[in-house]
């Protein structure tokens, strides 16, 4: 019998790599794969597993007391850990949202919210498996694995949606160091955002958030009578003066996008902003440079 996600886990890994292939020999996104270290042979320094030592950081939550260099930290008030050249592939966790507002889309010329998120979210996870990298994602229990196999995974679980109108980030524990893309419209619970990134910035772990919206959501084109009802139905506003209510919408979209751009840099992670019209190249290009600027 086949299996019922085969299918469209495989259509939308051919998308997904269909942009990967888009940018012309990668561009910087295979200088940075390039020089990506894979079991030890010839890559950049980093913190790892290796034999060498590399630098001092001021100690985690979560460090081994084994990690901790005491003689170092004798002459400071903060703990210090003596890290190691790295010779291992990195993990990078990633959440994309698959709740019922990403099936949105202003036009029948533009992909919806959620298409837009996976096919970037998959298409990064290829270049990252590509470079020799461990993906995986935040709500999967099995950690992150390189390989073919695991793409077909990943595929495979992001066509299953959420019943939510809204998503939020799945909250698990995360290797120090590791790195995580958060992908998703952001316009639902705030307070998990800030909760996953707090405790990842604990662990030492950076990343992205790629936020996409619709052009209409930016626009908001509305005005006389108009009927606002969620993806799902479960609420439902009417109003006969919708014009009347942009200026407010427009301040509070503002607001949350500035926000996540004021979390991402007191966390060391970065942020943008996406919308369905644009190029999906050039917000892989951008996502992919933003993680390597992660590491």
């Amino acid at each position: 019998m086949t299996d019922p996600h085969a299918l469209p886990a495989a259509r939308l890994r051919h998308r997904a790599e269909g942009v990967s292939a888009g940018l012309p020999p990668l561009l910087a996104a295979a200088e940075h794969l390039a020089a990506t270290v894979i079991l030890g042979e010839h890559g950049r320094r980093r913190a790892g597993l290796g034999d060498e030592f590399w630098q001092y950081r001021a100690a985690h939550p979560g460090d081994a007391w084994r990690d901790i260099d005491w003689r170092r930290s004798g002459r400071s008030d903060v703990a210090f850990v003596r890290e190691k050249e790295w010779q291992a592939a990195q993990s990078v966790l990633f959440w994309i949202d698959t709740a019922r507002a990403m099936a949105f889309s202003g036009s029948d010329d533009r992909p919806s919210k959620g298409d837009r998120a996976k096919l970037l979210g998959l298409a990064g996870a290829i270049l990252l498996n590509r470079g020799g990298e461990r993906v995986g994602l935040m709500q999967d229990p099995e950690p992150p694995r390189h390989g073919e196999a695991q793409l077909l995974r990943i595929a495979a679980e992001l066509d299953e949606e959420d019943a939510a109108d809204y998503g939020v980030p799945v909250e698990r524990p995360m290797p120090t160091g590791a790195r995580a893309v958060l992908i998703s419209d952001f316009l639902g619970d705030w307070s998990r955002v800030e909760t996953v990134l707090s405790h990842a910035a604990d662990r030492g772990v950076k990343g992205v958030l790629l936020q996409v919206l619709d052009p209409q959501e930016e626009a908001f084109p509305f005005d006389g009578r108009t009927i606002f009802e969620s993806m799902s139905g479960a609420v439902s506003f009417e109003t006969l003066k919708a014009g009347e209510l942009k200026p407010r919408y427009l301040e509070r979209l503002a607001a949350r996008k500035a926000r996540l751009a004021d979390v991402a840099a007191r966390t060391g992670w970065q942020y943008s902003c996406h919308h369905t019209g644009e190029s999906a190249q050039s917000a892989l290009l951008w996502l992919y440079r933003a993680l390597e600027g992660g590491r």
